[in-house]
């Protein structure tokens, strides 16, 4: 006996997938209805402000907590990165979890230029190499501008983890399907915040829709210097970050 996940892995390669996109998509998109909402009448962005940014990870542990993120220390949807930037020029980064903190040699204060924090997720592509690759349209761009993944249909190949430019999908371990960060889409399709914004005790993390001129995303991008991440891949991230130190890929 064979079940739909097997076969459908066997048998991808003779599928028509763009056709299969659509339906997928579409049937995906019906699943995140809610009463009352309207996709087409948002567009979600986040923001970055690295000046306020603490590495506290509460974040993290929030994305965690909220959406049934494996407790290993290897999974994450959203992660923090310290970069240590020396005077002879030399970078140093490392995950800030005190889980994953590597033990190297210790880096003095005389040593040191600069150092700050960088929170990284899935930048929720305008134009998406996840989505493209997706041979089951298991991964699929919402009308508000939010990438996710069906799990009834993802088959768990990794092709998306694979084309990810920013590292920001993994395999569940528990459901064998592909996983990222949403947004915390079924919170914001209800008005609330996504969980790691809404922790942030500095405020580094600004959400927002970037079809109201009263987002507070949109006064963001217009008071702060704005970086994207890989900005010559042609992606269209809609998560953007404002004062990026030129070190940070």
């Amino acid at each position: 006996m064979i079940n739909r996940r097997k076969f459908l892995k066997r048998a991808v390669w003779f599928i028509p997938a763009v056709g299969l996109f659509r339906r997928f998509a579409s049937n995906a998109q019906a699943t995140t209805a809610v009463a009352g909402y309207d996709p087409t009448n948002h567009l979600y962005g986040m923001g970055i402000d690295i000046d306020k940014c603490i590495g506290c990870g509460r974040c993290v542990e929030a994305c965690k907590t909220e959406n049934n993120v494996p407790k290993e220390p290897f999974f994450f949807r959203t992660w923090v990165e310290r970069y240590t930037i020396k005077k002879d020029d030399s970078v140093e980064v490392e995950n800030i979890d005190v889980r994953l903190r590597r033990r190297g040699e210790a880096t003095t204060e005389a040593d040191v230029l600069r150092s700050f924090f960088v929170p990284k997720l899935c930048n929720q592509c305008q134009n998406p190499p996840c989505v493209q690759v997706c041979p089951v349209g298991a991964t699929f761009s919402t009308e508000d501008g939010v990438v996710l993944v069906d799990s009834n249909r993802c088959i768990g190949c990794r092709y998306c983890i694979q084309a990810c430019p920013y590292g920001a999908r993994f395999l569940n371990p528990e459901t064998k399907t592909a996983d990222k960060c949403t947004f915390c889409y079924h919170r914001i399709v209800k008005g609330l915040l996504p969980a790691c914004v809404e922790v942030c005790p500095t405020q580094a993390r600004v959400f927002g829709d970037l079809k109201s001129m009263a987002s507070r995303l949109v006064r963001f991008k217009r008071m702060k210097r704005i970086t994207v991440l890989k900005a010559h891949l042609n992606t269209e991230p809609k998560v953007v970050y404002g004062n990026l130190d030129g070190e940070v890929r």
